[in-house]
């Protein structure tokens, strides 16, 4: 308790605003105490946390897969190196299949990116062989 962290000094700290620390502790992401004054204070161990939801959010991940990923760390207090290991090794094959999708997006990009038709037939993203011909032309995804 003595160590811990009042909510502004956990914001300077880690670069986050207050705001996003109740929302984080809204979704489970973090946690923090009161004090018997009613004060809100996060353990130091929180920082870390922080820190990897924010190197997650920059990599375009969602809070859905940040807090599965961050749920093999102890909520409150400082991680071992086996946590670090077993979230590095879950972390990685999530990682492995987002690059291969989106290896295949980017692959595959160049053979629909000239027309803008979502229902072309070599359209292998979109439309794999032509499914869409039967509801119409045009860009029949984006209509209503």
């Amino acid at each position: 308790m003595e160590n811990d962290l009042k909510v502004g000094d956990v914001a300077k700290r880690s670069g986050v605003n207050v705001s996003a620390l109740h929302f984080y502790e809204k979704k489970g992401l973090i946690s923090s105490y009161r004090s018997s004054s009613n004060q809100r204070f996060y353990p130091r161990a929180v920082l870390r946390r922080i820190a990897i939801i924010k190197v997650a959010q920059q990599l375009g991940m969602p809070l859905s897969e940040i807090k599965e990923a961050i749920s093999i760390l102890p909520m409150n207090k400082q991680a071992s190196k086996q946590d670090w290991q077993e979230l590095s090794r879950f972390w990685k094959t999530q990682l492995e299949a987002r690059i291969a999708k989106l290896t295949k997006l980017r692959d595959d990009l160049s053979d629909c990116i000239g027309c803008g038709c979502l229902s072309m037939q070599a359209c292998v993203l979109r439309n794999p062989e032509d499914e869409l011909s039967e509801c119409g032309s045009g860009a029949v995804l984006l209509e209503p």
